[in-house]
């Protein structure tokens, strides 16, 4: 028995991780179309020595390239299980986020989980794909509702008041910066920090 397992939602828990490389171990998931989630764990057998811990990395099937692996998070001695949603991944198309670690697998038509044994300060608390998509979609949610509210106000020219001081900005422009804002941010979305 493995000392990881794996709950895929629905189905029977699955110990049949292969050890594929020094610190490197995959199982295959079935009929992998429909699972929404995954759990990852340590079975108990025996705990991570001293100082490491498994990035959980999930593939999904494609029959005519080899897998491209998406961390997900990891496991470790002290949060020896996670779970994961990975619906949402298998319609994201592969923007970057991918890693090409490689578990010295062949094509497979089945979904992979791998986990890679390494140091725990390789470990980010924060999943990579989760927190760049939360970024993205943060900033865009910002991005919209600062031009719902300014165009809220809008006014046609003849609904100015002729007495007004108010010093008025054309709404084309803050649509133009909407649109480059945007744009900038799907090229790159660390482009706030550059």
């Amino acid at each position: 028995m493995s000392i990881f397992g794996c709950i895929v939602s629905g189905r029977l828990v699955q110990t049949d991780f292969q050890q594929v490389g020094e610190t490197q171990f995959v199982i295959t998931i079935p009929e992998a179309d429909n699972i929404n989630h995954i759990v990852v764990f340590l079975t108990g057998l025996q705990q991570f020595p001293a100082g490491l811990a498994g990035l959980v990395y999930f593939s999904w099937p494609n029959p005519n390239a080899p897998p491209q692996w998406q961390m997900l998070g990891h496991i470790s001695n002290e949060k020896p299980s996670a779970i994961f949603k990975i619906s949402n991944l298998k319609k994201k198309p592969m923007d970057g986020t991918s890693t090409t670690v490689i578990f010295d697998q062949q094509m497979s038509h089945n979904a992979q989980i791998g986990i890679s044994v390494e140091p725990i300060f390789n470990v980010k608390e924060e999943n990579p794909v989760n927190n760049l998509r939360t970024v993205v979609e943060t900033s865009h949610k910002v991005l919209q509702h600062f031009l719902n509210y300014v165009t809220s106000f809008a006014l046609t020219p003849s609904q100015i008041p002729s007495d007004s001081t108010d010093m008025l900005v054309p709404l084309s422009r803050i649509q133009n910066w909407y649109s480059n804002v945007e744009r900038r941010l799907i090229q790159n979305p660390d482009f706030w920090w550059s």
